[in-house]
């Protein structure tokens, strides 16, 4: 019996690419237009009460503590032992925000470990 690899359809790619594009384009908005961005981070320390505001105090607490790198990481390991693409969706999410907001070395290995599922057999359906 022959096993197929992991590999997602053009349709299938086309939706991660999608997914990769809007996550690293939201990340990267979030990190220099509202976390570095002095005058926001006044405005916000000043009591402001606005969604950016929330936001803000929401992405600091979330890379605090590495949750995009280890959110990113449990995805990738589990892609690795049973792949799926809804799993290898959410950890290039994660990766992607992981990376860009200051959870560079979880987001990493999870990127490899994504990488390396691309290379495991599908599981098979009897």
């Amino acid at each position: 019996m022959r096993t197929r690899l992991f590999l997602p359809s053009a349709r299938q790619i086309n939706w991660l690419l999608i997914v990769g594009f809007l996550t690293l384009g939201y990340a990267l908005y979030l990190r220099y237009l509202v976390v570095e961005q002095p005058a926001v981070g006044l405005a916000c320390e000043g009591g402001l009460q606005t969604w950016l505001c929330a936001t803000r105090r929401l992405a600091i607490i979330l890379f605090t503590h590495s949750v995009f790198g280890w959110l990113a990481l449990a995805a990738g390991v589990l892609n690795l032992i049973r792949p799926q693409l809804v799993l290898f969706a959410i950890g290039v999410a994660a990766a992607g925000f992981g990376i860009v907001l200051y959870n560079v070395a979880l987001s990493a290995v999870a990127v490899a470990l994504l990488i390396l599922s691309l290379a495991r057999p599908v599981p098979v359906e009897e």
